[in-house]
């Protein structure tokens, strides 16, 4: 019989036997940088409940994704540790989760291949991604973008992934994921479980100067998005700055007032109240001053975070070494799942 110890480690490797389906959570986060506000309420803060409600997480800074999109080796370099603060800094704890980043494990590139060779052309092209990126970066497309939703799928089935937060614009990657996890299991046995999306329950955050498209960190206009480590005077400007209209009373509704819309979703999200509460509480206010009521609530909010990730900054190799502790109990998860791939395959 299993020590407990031992029971603890084949929970996390997954290898309590064949037909016993450990749930395990998947997610990761491209390195940018310190995120910002839409990251934080749309995924981070939901991380942080998840790691406290599951007992087998994993979470990846996914820099083999980024360079879809051309970047500066030294810019990257420090977007990863920027980023693995700010997780750190929201409440990310290792000893509760895995945290790594992700070309440490080279089994994810490896697994990729694999179903990539199960994965058909036409399929790829019609996600919607794939053409908006091809259009945004005005060329015809890297192999890389192209096949990088197959990597997300090998990100979440390496693992034996059965549940992934993702937000509204990652549902069709998720599919993807779905339909090569049963495509694999038809043509080689049943092996990967079918992840499950977890669905954000926070409205999607937009820009503050468009509110018809989501808060972006490649956002052209400074003043669109808010970040976690941005300053109390760079708060209030940008929401000061922020587009509404021309309607002094603070309502809710998306389609017809997009830009307080959006004030009023981030008010209730970074106060954990609901829309009535928050519209109750801005009662004869305009908007000009409930403006700084949301820039205030977003202040309080991010005090702490932006305080500990000025201090966690500091010590660079605490960072890398965070990183190199989770990869390598990513690769220890990842090792008999990936071996019995590769024998299922014929590679042995």
């Amino acid at each position: 019989m299993a020590t407990p110890s031992g029971l603890i480690r084949a929970l996390h490797r997954g290898t309590l036997g064949q037909n016993v389906v450990v749930d395990r959570i998947f997610s990761g986060i491209q390195p940018t940088g310190t995120p910002h506000l839409g990251n934080y309420l749309g995924a981070i803060q939901n991380w942080v409940d998840l790691q406290e409600k599951c007992s087998s997480v994993l979470y990846s800074i996914m820099d083999m994704h980024s360079l879809t999109v051309p970047k500066d080796p030294a810019v990257l370099r420090q977007n990863i540790l920027d980023t693995t603060a700010a997780l750190l800094a929201c409440g990310i704890d290792p000893k509760k989760c895995f945290l790594f980043q992700q070309s440490l494990v080279p089994e994810h590139a490896e697994l990729a291949w694999i179903l990539g060779c199960l994965t058909n052309v036409p399929r790829l092209l019609r996600l919607p991604q794939w053409k908006m990126k091809c259009a945004s970066q005005q060329s015809e497309g890297t192999v890389g973008l192209l096949t990088y939703p197959v990597l997300q799928a090998a990100d979440i089935l390496l693992y034996k992934s059965t549940r992934v937060p993702v937000g509204e614009d990652q549902v069709l990657h998720l599919e993807l994921a779905q339909d090569i996890a049963q495509h694999f299991n038809k043509k080689y046995g049943e092996f990967f479980p079918v992840p499950k999306a977890i669905l954000s329950t926070t409205k999607k955050i937009k820009s503050l100067r468009d509110p018809s498209v989501k808060m972006s960190k490649s956002d052209p206009q400074k003043l669109a998005t808010v970040n976690i480590a941005d300053s109390p005077d760079e708060i209030v400007l940008k929401f000061r700055k922020a587009v509404t209209d021309f309607t002094s009373e603070v309502t809710y509704d998306p389609a017809a007032r997009p830009g307080v819309s959006n004030l009023v979703s981030i008010h209730a999200a970074v106060t954990g109240l609901s829309i009535k509460e928050v519209l109750h509480q801005a009662t004869g206010l305009d908007t000009a001053h409930y403006k700084m009521v949301v820039a205030e609530s977003v202040i309080q909010k991010f005090a702490p975070i932006r305080n500990e990730i000025k201090k966690l900054k500091e010590d660079k190799s605490h960072l890398m070494k965070i990183l190199e502790d989770g990869a390598e109990k990513a690769k220890e998860l990842a090792a008999p799942i990936y071996q019995e791939i590769r024998r299922l395959v014929g590679f042995q």
